[in-house]
């Protein structure tokens, strides 16, 4: 290893450190603003893994999302919560494998009309099986977990998201990614799988986002689909990782601090017009920076003096 490597090992080493010191040190509501940011951290890095190298823009985030929310609402009481974990991860990555085979032959607007209504297809078969057959719309959560220990497992997640996707970056994977995402006609003539490449991200970052509706469920003390599978969450990640910049792995969580900040001000106080902030938020940055921050930063840098 590099001295260089050596230093920013050691110098993340040190920043997650200091970021467990959170529920030691701040009260409920920074604590409840800090577990939002990490949330969003692993979506909305997740999210980049598949989207920003491919550039596959994918709705299905909440999907993933609210199927582990129900997990745990269904196998929370009397389980381990590691076996709980464990469900969830597996019932994401199984319905992940199933979509990608069936429809990333799909491209441009196709794919985000589909992903949109996938999403939107899990919440309408998830309440007709509580309608019809529990004779319930939503589920109570009582379990013995507390919002310091949500953080702690939302950090870790987020450690690991990073961690991935810096080893994908480097491997073979991510360089047929990145040829897939410039022209993938190409990509197939050089030899890549590309379907196998394809399904393998997008069920990887499915099982990040399915682990995190896991963690955040206890955070809950009743969900029904509305607000397990609130497609706000999707968009709201989008905008996360546009605003960031998805072409660096990094990107995502400049997009993530300050929106996160912004909507839940906005949200308290314009609780009636809240997504219709949402969407103004998302032309303006569309609009206005389409590489994102790290982008801009990166152009600045490069510019002449």
């Amino acid at each position: 290893m590099s001295g260089r490597a050596a230093a920013a090992l050691a110098g993340a080493a040190a920043l997650v450190a200091l970021l467990a010191t959170v529920p030691l040190v701040a009260d409920d509501y920074r604590l409840s603003l800090a577990i939002s940011i990490m949330n969003y951290t692993v979506l909305a890095t997740a999210w980049a893994l598949f989207s920003g190298p491919t550039r596959y823009v994918s709705l299905a985030t909440v999907a993933f999302f609210g199927i582990g929310a129900y997990v745990v609402a269904v196998l929370g009481e009397g389980n381990p919560w590691p076996l709980v974990l464990a469900a969830a991860l597996a019932i994401g990555v199984a319905v992940a494998l199933v979509v990608g085979l069936s429809t990333l032959r799909l491209t441009g607007v196709y794919f985000v009309i589909f992903t949109f209504g996938l999403a939107e297809l899990v919440r309408q078969l998830v309440t007709w099986y509580e309608v019809n057959r529990t004779r319930t719309l939503g589920r109570y959560i009582f379990l013995d977990i507390g919002a310091a220990q949500i953080y702690w497992q939302l950090l870790a997640l987020a450690v690991l998201v990073f961690a991935l996707g810096i080893l994908i970056r480097r491997s073979r994977l991510g360089l047929a990614l990145r040829v897939i995402g410039d022209d993938e006609a190409v990509a197939r003539h050089v030899g890549i799988n590309t379907t196998l490449a394809k399904v393998a991200l997008f069920a990887l970052s499915a099982a990040f986002m399915t682990v995190a509706g896991a963690v955040m469920a206890p955070r809950w003390t009743y969900i029904d689909p509305a607000i397990a599978f609130n497609p706000v969450v999707s968009f709201q990640v989008l905008i996360m990782a546009l605003l960031g910049g998805v072409h660096r792995l990094y990107g995502p969580l400049l997009g993530v601090v300050p929106l996160t900040l912004l909507f839940d001000y906005l949200l308290a106080r314009f609780p009636n017009h809240f997504s219709i902030m949402v969407g103004i938020a998302f032309l303006l940055i569309v609009y206005a920076i389409p590489q994102g921050v790290a982008g801009l930063v990166e152009r600045l840098l490069r510019r002449p003096s």
